[in-house]
C-alpha cells in the first residue's frame, strides 16, 4: 500500500508507524508526506490501535525535508508552492491531531523537519548518541510550517536559539528544552518506549483521546498560525539566498554567506 511508510499493528493494541526511506536518511518528500498523512488517519480510525509508535530504519531518524523536493518549489509557480507547503502542513496536522498517543522512537539523529515530526509527537524517547538540528538558515530556507509546533513544544527563547544559529544540540540538550522526554544508551532505545507504552496502554482511551484534545485546545497561537507559516515558507521559496542555498548544496559548494 505505502512506498515510503510501513504502517504496523500488534494484539496489544500497539501500531508502528515506520518511515523506510533509509537510502535517503528519511528525507521526506510530496509522497512521503501523503503517506505518512494517511498512516496517520488509518491509525486514528483503528479501533485496533491505541498508542503508535513513530520510528524509522537505519542509521538515521530523519534528514529533514527532501531537497529535491525543495529545489522543485523554487522552480515552481505561485499556486503550486502553496499546495506544497500545504501538503507539509498537513502532514504535521495530522500527526498532531492523532487521538491516541504517539511515540517516538528515535534511533538516530534528526534535522529540519524531522524535529516538527518529533514536535508533534507526545513522547520522544531517543538513543543518548542522537543529534539533533534546525538547519534550515543555513541553507536558505526558514523552519516555516514546523515552527509552530516547534515553538509550543521548547519556548521562544529555545527556538530561537536553535533557528536563528541553526546548532546542533545533543540528546541530553534536547531532554533539558523537553524536545526529548528521555535520551538512553542505544540498546535500552526499546525497552524505554516499551515502559512509556505501558504506561498510555493502562489510561482509558477515550480518556487519553479527550485530553489530546483539551491540551490542543489550550494552546496559544495565532489563529492563523499554520496559514502564516505556509505563507512564510512560499515566500522563502520565491527567494534568492533559498535559490543559491539549494544550489550549493547539490553543487557541492558553499553558499555565499559561508564563504572565506
Amino acid at each position: 500500500m505505502f512506498q515510503t511508510v510501513t504502517l504496523q499493528s500488534d494484539p496489544t493494541g500497539v501500531g508502528r508507524l515506520t518511515l523506510n526511506r533509509p537510502e535517503h536518511h528519511h528525507a521526506v518528500d510530496a509522497r512521503m508526506m501523503d503517506e505518512i498523512t494517511e498512516a496517520a488517519r488509518l491509525a486514528a480510525r483503528d479501533p485496533a490501535i491505541r498508542v503508535l509508535i513513530l520510528s524509522s530504519s537505519g542509521p538515521t531518524f530523519c534528514a529533514g525535508g527532501d531537497l529535491g523536493w525543495m529545489r522543485d518549489q523554487i522552480e515552481a509557480d505561485g499556486p503550486s508552492r502553496a499546495t506544497e507547503a500545504r501538503r507539509l502542513a498537513g502532514m504535521l496536522e495530522a500527526l498532531d491531531r492523532l487521538p491516541k498517543p504517539l511515540v517516538a522512537q528515535v534511533q538516530g539523529s534528526a534535522f529540519g523537519g524531522g524535529v516538527g515530526l518529533l514536535s508533534v509527537c507526545d513522547i520522544v524517547v531517543a538513543v543518548d548518541t542522537a543529534v539533533f538540528a534546525l538547519t534550515e538558515t543555513r541553507l536558505g530556507l526558514i523552519p516555516a510550517t514546523i515552527a509552530p509546533y516547534v515553538l509550543a513544544r521548547i519556548g521562544e527563547p529555545a527556538a530561537r536559539r536553535l533557528m536563528l544559529s541553526a546548532r546542533r544540540i545533543t540528546a541530553s540538550e534536547a531532554a533539558s528544552l523537553s524536545l526529548v522526554a528521555r535520551a538512553v544508551p542505544p540498546e535500552r532505545l526499546a525497552d524505554a518506549v516499551e515502559e512509556e507504552v505501558a504506561l498510555l496502554l493502562a489510561c482509558a482511551p477515550g480518556a487519553v483521546a479527550e485530553t489530546k484534545a483539551l491540551l490542543r485546545s489550550l494552546r496559544h497561537p495565532v489563529p492563523d498560525a499554520v496559514e502564516r507559516s505556509v505563507a512564510a515558507l512560499v515566500a522563502r521559496w520565491e527567494s534568492d539566498e533559498a535559490r543559491e542555498g539549494v544550489s550549493a548544496f547539490f553543487a557541492r559548494r558553499d553558499p555565499p554567506w559561508r564563504s572565506g
